[in-house]
């Protein structure tokens, strides 16, 4: 009983015999596991390629399983993920009849027992340079071995994030011999593709596919073929968590960058606002270029942070010079005949900007008002000194006060004093207007291309 045990224990035998075999039976099978483990291995060596034949290749067919995306860290440009590993292939010296053994046709010995092909990734980009777990290998009668090991790989990935959120990503597995050629051993891949029925699916990544393709190489060092099995592992991004975060809050705000301009010029927050939209958008393209790689290529998602800031920039920019017309003292000019025309004529009635009490729809009076009575104070002379004026031409000399030159110096000055500040006021009103004819032209305009903007980048990732 102690060698039988001692024999199950060193060698993973066949699965058990059924309940109705008799014990001598199952003991019988164990003691033959281990005389078929020690007759198998007591004349061989896991160090020489297991070929008859040296001049020939050896046959190694390799199936790769995709059971899970770990991480894949963009800004390294490393993709982490859990694989099987299957390789197969006929070890010569290791054959035996079954019949001779009990009818035993394979058996599972360590890894480290037999020969094992030097298969390594070649875009390995793991520190500590990890291979695969050391699982046991499944030995038949006919010298067939097949050796199932799980991995964690970190391999080198060219991450392209120029349509970041929507990008897509295209990730190879090139797997090898390190030292053998093609002349010594023959890989192939058992599918023309990486095997996804066991697949977790990933919260970030959608897989697409994962085709393989064999690769026959002859590099630099060495004059012999290196045949290698590429896997491309296609990607794409869900995009939903990044639209919600990063995407709908920049359109958000860049919507909030044009009502500066609808802001009253005397609340004194038209540049605060402005100012407080580029900072925040700021904060969010800070937080796109930490995830994002170092590279030239800037993502769909940057283009349009950078094309908001630089939007809300020039809208800060127009209203500071818009403020500057607001203010504009009393020692102002006049109104220029062109803007009058086009600025407080066209663009008022196309933004719909009125006085109190009238509408876009009814008559307005032209921009230039005719001077009448109710005006005849403000450009000529006032209806009082008119009247003096004429009462002078008929008060006799020694009665009337007004031929007084002082007199008449002072009334005259008060007058004009009088009709330079009308004028004053009604300059400054002109402005005022202009201003903010100006400023509902400019809300409009740049609503529409933050508008068009929003659209645009949609579409491109559409």
């Amino acid at each position: 009983c102690g060698s039988l045990g001692r024999g199950l224990a060193l060698a993973a035998a066949a699965p058990p015999a059924p309940a109705w075999v008799p014990a001598g039976c199952r003991g019988a099978q164990g003691r033959f596991a281990y005389k078929l483990l020690h007759d198998l291995f007591a004349n061989y060596s896991s160090a020489l390629r297991p070929v008859e034949d040296t001049d020939r290749a050896l046959n190694v067919t390799l199936q790769v399983t995709l059971s899970q995306i770990i991480d894949m860290d963009e800004r390294n440009q490393v993709l982490t993920s859990y694989l099987w590993v299957r390789q197969a292939w006929l070890d010569a010296h290791l054959t035996w009849d079954k019949d001779a053994y009990d009818g035993i046709d394979s058996i599972r010995i360590p890894s480290s027992y037999v020969w094992r092909p030097d298969i390594v990734l070649y875009n390995n980009a793991d520190d500590r340079f990890g291979g695969s777990m050391e699982t046991n290998v499944v030995l038949r009668s006919d010298g067939h071995i097949m050796w199932d090991s799980p991995a964690i790989t970190k391999s080198s990935c060219k991450v392209d994030v120029s349509y970041f959120p929507f990008d897509g990503q295209r990730c190879r597995l090139t797997f090898g011999s390190w030292t053998y050629n093609g002349n010594q051993i023959d890989l192939r891949n058992r599918l023309d593709a990486g095997d996804l029925t066991d697949f977790v699916e990933n919260v970030e990544w959608e897989v697409l596919g994962m085709p393989a393709t064999r690769n026959v190489i002859t590099y630099g060092c060495c004059s012999e073929p290196y045949p290698d099995i590429t896997y491309t592992l296609l990607l794409r991004r869900r995009a939903s968590f990044y639209i919600f975060n990063l995407l709908l809050p920049c359109i958000m705000v860049s919507f909030l960058a044009p009502l500066s301009f609808y802001l009253p010029a005397d609340s004194g927050e038209k540049v605060s606002l402005g100012v407080t939209v580029l900072l925040a958008l700021t904060v969010f393209q800070l937080l796109v270029a930490e995830s994002m790689p170092p590279s030239e290529s800037v993502p769909l998602i940057g283009k349009y942070y950078i094309a908001t800031m630089t939007m809300i920039t020039a809208s800060t920019a127009l209203t500071i010079f818009i403020m500057n017309i607001h203010h504009c003292g009393p020692g102002a000019r006049p109104v220029p005949p062109w803007a009058r025309r086009l600025i407080l004529h066209h663009m008022a009635r196309l933004c719909c900007v009125y006085e109190v009490g009238e509408s876009c729809k009814s008559p307005r009076r032209a921009p230039g008002r005719q001077v009448g009575r109710g005006d005849a104070g403000v450009l000529g002379e006032s209806p009082g000194e008119g009247e003096v004026g004429a009462e002078a031409g008929v008060c006799p000399r020694d009665r009337c006060l007004c031929h007084h030159d002082g007199l008449l110096r002072n009334v005259s000055y008060i007058a004009g004093c009088f009709r330079r500040h009308r004028a004053a006021q009604r300059w400054t009103s002109e402005w005022k207007k202009v201003a903010k004819v100006m400023d509902r032209f400019f809300m409009w305009v740049f609503f529409i291309m933050v508008f068009l903007m929003s659209v645009l980048v949609l579409g491109k990732a559409a």
